[in-house]
């Protein structure tokens, strides 16, 4: 997939902080899974830090190979292809997604449901093509997690109806980033960051100081509607911006309510803070599609994870937590943008003292 050009997906080389002698940041990008994948760590050796960091690429790429519904020979592919007519034997980690898949989907009360593809692949965002309505009356019954049947004994999986489809856009790369964290902590690097578009994770910190998280601001892609001071966390942001195109006054975007086969409404963005991307990345998606009062009121009832939303109108809300946080003064940046969007936001070329501040990323929303 092909992103917007000049996003705020870099990742940006501490300017504040003086390099110890005793390490340096390492870091690379590359194009995988539909975005753009960096990897960032310290490391005392550059050998190792690059070792390391291809040891994470080459991890997005085999799962890429894997969970991708575009190439054929993946699993996601085949069981699409199959499993509609018999049970398909999968691979346990394929399986266990699929299993969590279901759990957020049951969390969610069906908000979050990897059957939207059934009525989603008739949508071509680059083309600028979305179904007819007689097209979304035959394929919207198929849209049901509760059509996808799991069996642990035989570790396979089974459509209940042909013509559903699976796809794992809204878990796949936050459970990747988690994969390459993993990764990392078994090298033993302790401070690192790795991000795939709109979810990230962070490692430690950064050398003793957080990493300043910009939240982009969904109608300008060269400002920020928030900074928050974050470590050893996940973030990810679901938006209307990456994915979409207009027609006749509508914004037909790429998160689908799962009810309606089409575009969610009444949000722009919505960024989650929690333990794991895997769980960001689905509580993100879930949240947008809920909207802004079941939403927060979902985020607000689980004890490890936070969020901010921007509604249809720009205005900005936050989760209990971020709201309690956002009273405190003991950190260097606050996010004191939790208001009007528009009223002043923080532009990427610089801070309030001109220049990026240490351990600067900015983060688009994800292009699932």
């Amino acid at each position: 997939m092909k992103l917007r050009a000049g996003l705020l997906c870099a990742f940006l080389t501490a300017l504040l902080l003086p390099f110890s002698s005793q390490g340096a940041w390492f870091g690379k990008q590359a194009a995988i899974m539909g975005t753009r994948i960096g990897v960032e760590v310290w490391h005392e050796d550059e050998q190792a830090a690059n070792q390391a960091i291809e040891s994470v690429l080459d991890e997005f790429r085999r799962l890429d190979q894997a969970l991708s519904p575009y190439i054929e020979t993946s699993e996601l592919y085949l069981v699409n292809d199959r499993a509609a007519y018999q049970p398909v034997p999968i691979s346990k980690e394929f399986y266990d997604l699929l299993e969590t898949s279901q759990t957020y989907s049951q969390l969610t009360g069906g908000a979050f449901d990897i059957t939207f593809a059934s009525a989603g692949h008739q949508y071509d965002y680059r083309k600028e093509i979305k179904p007819t309505d007689e097209a979304l009356d035959q394929t919207r019954p198929l849209i049901n997690y509760r059509h996808l049947i799991l069996n642990p004994d035989s570790q396979s999986v089974h459509f209940k109806q042909s013509g559903v489809r699976i796809d794992l856009g809204g878990i796949a790369k936050g459970y990747a980033v988690d994969r390459g964290i993993h990764l990392l902590e078994q090298r033993g690097i302790e401070n690192a960051l790795i991000s795939a578009g709109g979810d990230s994770r962070m490692l430690g910190d950064h050398q003793g100081r957080p990493w300043y998280i910009g939240v982009q601001a969904p109608r300008d892609d060269k400002a920020l509607a928030a900074v928050l001071p974050l470590s050893d966390t996940a973030i990810s942001t679901s938006g209307d911006y990456e994915r979409y195109f207009e027609a006749d006054g509508v914004r037909y975007h790429h998160i689908l309510s799962p009810k309606t086969g089409r575009s969610a409404e009444g949000l722009r963005s919505v960024t989650i803070i929690g333990p794991n991307a895997t769980r960001t990345d689905a509580l993100s998606t879930s949240v947008f599609v809920l909207g802004l009062k079941d939403g927060l009121a979902l985020i607000n009832r689980q004890k490890d994870v936070e969020a901010v939303i921007i509604d249809s109108q720009g205005q900005m809300h936050a989760s209990q937590g971020l709201e309690d946080f956002k009273q405190s003064e003991t950190t260097e940046v606050q996010p004191a943008h939790l208001g009007p969007v528009n009223t002043n936001p923080i532009r990427p070329e610089g801070s309030a003292l001109g220049v990026r501040p240490a351990g600067a990323v900015f983060v688009p929303s994800k292009a699932e």
